[in-house]
């Protein structure tokens, strides 16, 4: 295990390469840290979408969850888009999930259906 000098100690900034990451201690230009963990999330997908219906943490307000969706995350952003605007509400992407506001389960499985997932209702 590393001490903690190890630990906090480590190039921050330089005057040569500006900011460097805390991970993988390159400069900000050449890290691939974000990629390699993009990679991983989509490596760790098995293909199928997975719609719920939550409540929990939100005062029982009800948001409908899409889970497993495997695509990048620049793609995700803007089929969140499109699903917010199909639904006419809003939403949010959390860590890979797209939580759209409301229960919408059988028009977001329709909609991805048609856009060629396979889609598969979880939960109660």
């Amino acid at each position: 295990m590393a001490s903690l000098k190890e630990q906090l100690g480590g190039l921050v900034y330089s005057t040569e390469h500006g900011d460097t990451c805390p991970d993988c201690r390159q400069p900000l230009a050449q890290c691939q840290c974000t990629e390699q963990a993009e990679y991983a999330r989509l490596a760790e997908l098995d293909g199928i979408v997975r719609i719920r219906r939550e409540t929990s943490g939100r005062k029982g307000k009800g948001v409908t969850t899409l889970d497993g969706i495997p695509l990048p995350s620049g793609e995700l952003k803007a089929l969140a888009k499109e699903l917010k605007k199909r639904c006419g509400t809003g939403g949010a992407i959390k860590e890979g999930v797209i939580e759209i506001q409301g229960d919408h389960r059988e028009l977001l499985k329709g909609e991805l259906e048609k856009r060629g997932f396979r889609v598969r209702l979880a939960g109660g």
